[in-house]
């Protein structure tokens, strides 16, 4: 049974990394944005989301370590 300050890992599960880019999938014109730069900020979001889910599910964190 969970409380109110632990939150049900089924309704809050950890974020997934953003599947990066074929390298041959650029095609090389300069895009603005490229679609490198696009993953790069969706990998600083995982970040950010994956540090905000780590706080709310210490647990996990403490079973990450074994």
């Amino acid at each position: 049974m969970t409380s109110l300050t632990d939150p049900d890992p089924d309704l809050d599960p950890m974020p997934c990394p953003p599947v990066p880019p074929d390298l041959d999938a650029c095609c090389g014109n300069g895009c603005e944005p490229c679609i490198f730069d696009l993953h790069d900020l969706a990998m600083d979001q995982y970040r950010q989301d994956l540090r905000a889910w780590r706080a709310r599910h210490p647990e996990a964190v403490s079973s990450e370590l074994r």
